[in-house]
């Protein structure tokens, strides 16, 4: 047989790696559970009697170790999460070879069904739009502090008895008491606080839930952490204050047990990030709201000389994954990046095409991975004083390069970390696709659907087949931005392959001001010098699979060796037994750990990139001098290539879409299918269509379909 017809591996060999696969992800799958299981288990359990009494055989049996009491309480309460990332590492490793087979598989269920993630339940209210799966979290963060608060109610009664104080004191000690508990319960609460932004964490991987979206659960946390954090100070200065001992409670520094003035730092800052948070002040005092929440250091720092190591061994463990996070994310970010080209569209957006790594699959940008190997573009809409600056900074370089085309011009350079987003292109995920964007929140959507094209013009499987994208915009100059997908050179007979439709809406203008062709040209668009070698790094937790793995495994066990040589030759040889002091021990040997182990993961990692770029630099600079040349010589013919986009299009002037007409529409017509709805816009965007998801979903006929809501929020 000849060797082109001959299978290079047999079926029954596919089948059994496959199998081996699958089986293997199960048996993970099943150990992380269980492990977190048991985590969440005994967080619910600390507060009863029998796990008091655990405690205190625990602090027994570790009192002669080389880790002591502190060793115990890490594996534990930190242990866990670490193990479920050290196993998660080994799962993103074999999930990866099968990412094509996972998405056809979740496409070929016979009949749609409803999905905790995609269903909403919430969409009004304090939370946003809350799916099933994050309303039973909420659910268990609320069991739990009830729960806590009952069992601790019933304690503090209980330690009150064995005494029969006077009443005046048993209040001071019972507020007292009451303050200790809501301590604890907040320290198990910040145990899960800093998971969601760990942006590159193999464990928001390991859920496939991306950054932006795992933003709110930081601020849910956060918003419960210190509220309990808050009542726990606040109860103790209330005890104190009606005992007259409040200054000489907080200015007592003891060697041994709690340090107050640590506390006292930890929780000011702390409230000092709260405030700077809320909504309000946050939308209107960003660059307030950023710098003031770097005091995070100082609230973790002050936060560990307060409680002391053993105690704050309980949280370290999230806390840990951040650090290794951010960590990375600096030596990422310490490399600028050639902007190849900027563009300036008359709707007051900037289009800017930096060079990228040739491995890497940006969708949360304005470009498709298929776009270009080596380039990424991105949309930044001019809403600031930053932006304003930077749209004029690129208007003059564009000016200069029509005066004096002849003359070198500077070369503009970012700093870029990621990327950072799904695990695999959900997008792929739906047959069908509902994409809703309201202004600037097209972007990901032109990715997306630049991807599906060229996806179709080379045949690929698992494509979705139907999309419908409705835009609302406020003035009909936005519509320039249809023009940076280019149909015509990417996939001219997508409509004998796909059945594409695009509704817009310009909420603000009655009718067309001018003729369409003149609407949407480009106002300047500049190209750059760029040097070689300058794109982005790939030192980023969502990168190479293996590199990642190993920058997170090897400094949890260069952790556990450090804290292991020094308790065994300084805090027991000399009895070091100081709360405030180990405390502030235990915080830079984490950091020790993660400079000294992950940075030298870094520098390996960094000479193999650097290995990797250079064997692919000539088509690296190939691919920026075609794109230079596509920019400057393309730019005029986007009016027509943008025809044929407008050909699927309906533009409505002076309205805004009904949603509940047109999923109505969609029920009748599409049949009994999985659609997935994915909304980039503004929160009463979303809650409206999330509101029109639930309610069809509820109501919904056998022949109709199922919507599966997914958003694309920016409100970080």
């Amino acid at each position: 047989m000849d060797e082109h017809t001959q299978p290079l591996l047999s079926s029954a060999y596919v089948k059994k790696t496959s199998f081996l696969h699958s089986s293997a992800k199960w048996v993970l799958k099943i150990v992380m559970w269980a492990v977190f299981i048991f985590w969440v288990t005994i967080i619910f359990l600390f507060p009863t009697k029998p796990a008091n009494e655990w405690v205190v055989k625990l602090i027994d049996m570790s009192s002669g170790t080389v880790f002591g009491i502190t060793g115990s309480f890490f594996l534990v309460f930190s242990g866990p999460v670490l193990i479920v990332a050290f196993l998660g590492v080994v799962y993103l490793l074999i999930s990866h070879s099968s990412e094509h087979q996972l998405q056809k598989e979740k496409r070929t269920s016979k009949y749609p069904r409803i999905r905790l993630w995609t269903f909403p339940v919430l969409v009004d209210g304090p939370f946003g739009v809350v799916s099933a799966a994050e309303f039973i979290g909420i659910l268990l963060f609320v069991a739990f502090i009830v729960w806590a608060v009952s069992a601790y109610t019933l304690e503090n009664f209980s330690i009150l008895s064995e005494f029969h104080l006077p009443t005046r004191l048993e209040c001071y000690m019972m507020l007292e008491l009451y303050g200790l508990h809501f301590g604890l319960m907040g320290l198990f609460c910040l145990a899960f606080l800093f998971l969601p932004i760990a942006r590159g964490s193999v464990l928001l991987r390991l859920v496939d839930i991306p950054f932006e979206h795992a933003t709110k659960y930081h601020v849910w946390l956060g918003h419960l952490t210190l509220f309990l954090f808050t009542l726990h100070g606040l109860l103790y200065v209330t005890a104190w204050t009606m005992e007259g001992r409040l200054l000489q409670e907080i200015l007592d520094w003891e060697e041994t047990g709690i340090a107050i003035i640590p506390g006292v730092i930890s929780l000011l800052a702390g409230l000092l990030m709260w405030v700077t948070s809320l909504s309000p002040v946050r939308k209107q005092y960003f660059e307030l709201f950023f710098y003031t929440h770097q005091l995070y250091v100082v609230f973790v720092v002050f936060l560990a000389m307060h409680v002391g190591d053993f105690v704050f061994s309980m949280a370290a463990g999230g806390i840990f994954l951040f650090m290794l996070d951010r960590f990375l994310r600096l030596c990422q970010s310490r490399r600028t990046v050639d902007i190849i080209s900027a563009t300036c569209l008359p709707c007051g957006t900037l289009e800017l095409v930096l060079s990228k790594p040739g491995n890497w699959h940006p969708f949360s940008v304005s470009s498709s991975p298929l776009d270009g190997k080596y380039h990424l573009s991105i949309l930044i809409k001019v809403l600031g004083k930053w932006t304003e600056k930077l749209r004029g900074n690129i208007s003059n370089f564009c000016k200069e390069e029509q005066e004096l085309p002849f003359q070198p011009h500077p070369k503009i350079t970012a700093s870029v970390e990621g990327p950072y987003g799904h695990q695999s292109p959900y997008h792929l995920m739906y047959e069908n696709l509902v994409l809703v964007a309201g202004g600037i929140g097209i972007s990901p959507f032109l990715a997306i659907l630049s991807d599906i094209l060229h996806s179709a013009r080379e045949n690929k499987t698992c494509l979705p087949t139907n999309i419908l994208l409705l835009w609302a915009i406020k003035k009909s100059n936005e519509l320039s931005l249809l023009s940076l997908v280019d149909v015509g050179s990417i996939c001219p007979s997508f409509s004998d392959k796909l059945k594409i439709q695009i509704q817009i809406y310009v909420t603000r203008e009655s009718e067309p001001p001018l003729e369409e062709g003149n609407i949407e040209k480009t106002v300047n668009s500049s190209v750059f010098p760029s040097s070689s070698g300058r794109g982005m790094s790939v030192l980023v937790g969502t990168g190479n699979n293996i590199w990642s793995g190993i920058y997170v495994i090897l400094p949890v066990l260069g952790f556990v060796l450090f804290m292991g040589l020094l308790n065994s030759y300084y805090i027991n040889p000399f009895g070091i037994n100081t709360g405030w002091y180990t405390g502030l021990l235990f915080v830079l040997g984490m950091v020790a750990s993660v400079v000294i182990f992950g940075g030298a993961v870094v520098g390996l990692w960094h000479l193999w990139e650097s290995r990797i770029s250079q064997s692919g630099e000539f088509e690296d600079n190939q691919m920026k001098i075609g794109m230079m040349k596509h920019k400057n010589g393309s730019m005029e013919d986007n009016e027509s290539n943008h025809e044929s986009l407008v050909s699927t299009s309906t533009i409505q002037y002076g309205c805004r879409p009904d949603f509940k007409e047109m999923f109505g529409s969609i029920s009748e017509s599409w049949g009994q299918v999985d659609v997935g709805v994915i909304v980039c816009g503004p929160p009463t965007l979303e809650a409206s269509v999330a509101k029109e998801c639930r309610s069809h979903n509820i109501r919904r006929r056998s022949h109709h379909p199922i919507f599966h809501f997914n958003s694309h929020s920016f409100d970080l």
